[in-house]
């Protein structure tokens, strides 16, 4: 699929009002459906969209326009721009860009991720939400000038992060917090099996002689005979 205009309605606008191109040509240019172009043709469709002018932008040139006019069957190619703008490499150095009407809700966010989050360094933090370390640090010791108005709110819900960046960055936290030993404990029942097990001793025969002379020493002598 070719690559479209950047506004393709506005464009299709001015090619509905300055050319005498078909709509299905129209519709091609601007990847947008015939019956779309009619209904901008019959101002039912865009209404109160200004048009934009595709040779001034260079997304079309003029030559390109009459040859189409002139031949219904042909299809408009975009101008391809004869200057090489370099590529912007992403970097993820710095603090995130918030945009001024989410500025405010900042403060929210980070003691939110100050609650939730604990082991997110303040590095993590500023590259979620575009603040300063000094900032986390008021957050964190309630010397923030509004400590008392502020109210966890995640920073998600706030449009100042994705959950992907969020995810990322608590997995990335949770692989860097070192593994936990568990503390030395005192002595433990026996498992069941050393438990439970019979005992030797229950097994030796019962010396029945040994058991007999035994019960005798212990009975009482029989009382002397009255005297006659």
């Amino acid at each position: 699929m070719s690559q479209g205009p950047l506004m393709p309605k506005a464009t299709a606008v001015w090619l509905v009002e300055n050319t005498s191109l078909a709509f299905e040509q129209i519709a091609d240019f601007c990847h947008l459906h015939p019956l779309e172009v009619k209904g901008i043709a019959d101002g039912e469709v865009a209404a109160g969209i200004k048009g934009l002018d595709p040779i001034t932008t260079g997304q079309l040139t003029r030559e390109e326009i009459e040859k189409a006019q002139k031949s219904p069957s042909h299809k408009l190619k975009i101008a391809v721009s004869k200057v090489k703008l370099p590529e912007v490499k992403r970097t993820t150095k710095g603090p995130r860009y918030t945009p001024l009407s989410r500025r405010q809700d900042r403060p929210n966010a980070i003691l939110w991720l100050l609650r939730n989050h604990p082991e997110l360094k303040d590095a993590q933090i500023i590259r979620l939400v575009g603040t300063t370390k000094s900032t986390i640090q008021q957050i964190r010791d309630r010397t923030h000038w509004n400590s008392g108005s502020l109210q966890p709110l995640d920073p998600v819900t706030l449009a100042l992060c994705s959950q992907i960046d969020l995810d990322f960055e608590v997995g990335k936290a949770a692989k860097d917090r070192p593994a936990v030993v568990p503390a030395e404990s005192g002595p433990t029942l026996l498992p069941t099996e050393i438990s439970t097990a019979p005992r030797g001793d229950e097994h030796e025969d019962i010396d029945q002689d040994a058991v007999f002379a035994k019960l005798k020493g212990m009975q009482r002598p029989n009382e002397d005979d009255d005297e006659d």
